[in-house]
Order: C-alpha cells, then structure tokens, then sequence
C-alpha cells in the first residue's frame, strides 16, 4: 500500500492551509467596513471604562512610508488589545497640516511664483494640498487595517481646531505659564521661519580653528592652583567660528575633567590634563611641565580678560568660568570659548 493518507484520521477545518493576503486582505476589511466593526467594538460592554489614545499626527504631504506604518500599527494593537481588555477603546486619527513640510512641497509646485502671489493664495493652495494628502494617507491607513474613527478626523487647518489652539494659549497665559525672554533658535533664510532642532542637519565641513589664550589675572586662581601666577597665567580655549571671539562672555570648563596648569617658558597656560600632550605639540612647547592638577568645578567664577581687551577698551570686560556639561575631549582643550547669541548651548 503506497498511500497511507487514508489511513491517518486527520481533522478537518475551513480554516485555509495558505492565507493567500493578496486576495483575502481586501476582503477582510471589506467586511469590516460594511459590518462597522470598529463602531461595534466601541458599543460592546465596556466594563473597565473608557480608553482614548491620543495620537501624534503625520504631516499631509505624501504617501505614507514604513516610519507611518510603524508608528501606527502600534497604536492600533494598542487600541485593540485594549477593547479585549474590556476598555472602550477609541482612536482618533488626525493631520498635522501646518509648517515646513508642506510649503515646501508647494513651493516646488509652484516653481517660483510663490513671491508673486498674495499671502491668502499661498495659504489656498497649501490647504488644498493638505487635504489632498489627508484623502489619500486615510486610504493608505485603512487599508492597513488600522481600527480608528477614519471619517471624522481632527486637522490642524480646521477653524474650530486653530480656535481650540488660540485659547488654551490664553488660559496659559492667563495663569501666567507663558514668559517672554530671549533665546537662541534655528533660523532659516530661505524660508525665513524658525526651525525645530528635529528641522536642522548638520554638515561636515572643514573650518577654520584657532587657538586663543585668555589671561587669568584672578587671584582665586591660587585655591585651585596653589602654584599659578595670577600675572602670567591664561586659559586656553580652541573655537571652529573665531568670528565670534568679540562676542565672548565666558569660558566654559566641564566640572568632572581634571584640568592642568602648565609651566611652558615664561607663562602659565590651563587646560583639561588628558589634552596637554597634544596641544603642546601643536603649540610647538619644547619645554615644558604640569605644575598642578584641580577639577574643574574648582575654577567656577574665576574671571579671566576678554583677548581682545587690549586691542580696544570696548573689550575690557571680564569673561567669566563657568561649568556646562557639552563641554568634551573630543579636540581642542577642554576649555570652550562661550558667546551669547551663537549657540544652544551659549
């Protein structure tokens, strides 16, 4: 006997052997849409209460990619594996239909003719683009079978959303949440708008650096330094954007780095310790030795001499050590230069 299939008491399922997705998918959620499966879900008994997952929305500007379908499949096994919980489990989507991403698609569609138009036509032309986006995202998001409330959405460019927007800014405001002060930010000249730092890449480029010595006439050097010599004594900083040097108001040292005081001919130079042997090759010391060793919390609020003091009085003012934690070994000396204005950190 060669075929002993009949011998063998297998059970029997409708359930397919193959799950054939290509053709079943679409069925699926056919038969969820027309069955309104996910209003079912919410209208079943919800013991356990209510559960809404607030969803970060997607900028309108594009098909959707494998960073969308990440992002929202894990919200819908969410979503679902709460409902089995006993939750009334809700979704509801929304768009993201302001900012950068969507002028600048505009823009490419209008090749140019932006500057020609009136402010409310560019605005036009973007919510229209948004909202063709939102159609085809809506789409792309079903057919991944993601549960959520698909037809009634929350975009940003609704006027009940941006009226929504505009007063819980009062009430913050109101409570005295909201300061004015001044702060660094990304600044973009073609578009003329601030950028998130989510916005910003950095380029390597090659720049010129240079190597600048700040006197250190503090008396306090002493407590950290027994053997400085307030008189011939500098800090040493090494900065990638010496057009900044005349705005400089401080040195910044990192708290945890050993710093050195190194005798190299007739002055006193401070910099981190585990940098010394590189700098005093490039420097060119033939002769020199470390004379003392602190931390650099221990040279907080020394005040050292703007370097280009002498070269104008408009300089003469004091540059102050103060600690931040970007500071690095990475290059140059531990030691870094500090201008308000020109930086995050700054």
């Amino acid at each position: 006997m060669s075929d002993y299939k009949k011998t063998l008491n297998l059970p029997n399922t409708k359930f397919p052997m193959k799950a054939n997705l290509v053709q079943q998918e679409p069925k699926t959620l056919k038969r969820w849409e027309e069955t309104g499966a996910y209003q079912a879900m919410l209208d079943a008994p919800c013991p356990q209460g209510e559960f809404m997952l607030h969803d970060g929305p997607p900028y309108a500007n594009g098909h959707i990619h494998m960073g969308h379908a990440l992002n929202k499949i894990l919200k819908d096994i969410i979503v679902k594996s709460r409902s089995m919980q006993g939750y009334r489990a809700r979704y509801v989507p929304g768009w993201d239909c302001h900012g950068l991403p969507i002028e600048h698609k505009v823009e490419e569609d209008l090749k140019g003719k932006k500057k020609t138009l009136p402010a409310h036509v560019v605005r036009k032309i973007c919510r229209d683009y948004a909202a063709k986006w939102i159609d085809v995202q809506r789409k792309e998001f079903k057919r991944l079978g993601v549960f959520g409330d698909w037809e009634h959405p929350y975009m940003s460019m609704v006027p009940e959303f941006e009226a929504a927007t505009s007063r819980e800014l009062a009430n913050f405001v109101e409570k005295g949440s909201v300061v004015r002060a001044k702060k660094p930010i990304y600044w973009c000249g073609h578009c003329h708008t601030a950028l998130a730092e989510a916005e910003t890449e950095y380029k390597d480029v090659s720049s010129p650096s240079i190597f600048v010595r700040f006197r250190l006439p503090d008396e306090g050097v002493r407590k950290a330094f027994p053997a400085a010599d307030p008189a011939r004594c500098f800090i040493v900083i090494w900065t990638t954007t010496p057009w900044t040097i005349p705005s400089n108001m401080g040195v910044c040292l990192n708290p945890d780095f050993a710093y050195a005081l190194v005798e190299a001919g007739d002055d006193q130079y401070i910099l981190a310790k585990d940098l010394v042997e590189g700098c005093a090759a490039q420097f060119g010391w033939q002769d020199w030795k470390i004379a003392g060793e602190a931390q650099g919390a221990a040279l907080e609020g020394l005040e050292a001499r703007h370097p280009l003091a002498e070269a104008d009085p408009w300089f003469d003012r004091p540059s102050k050590v103060v600690l931040g934690g970007h500071v690095t070994l990475d290059a140059g000396t531990g030691c870094v230069h500090t201008a308000p204005g020109h930086g995050q950190e700054d």
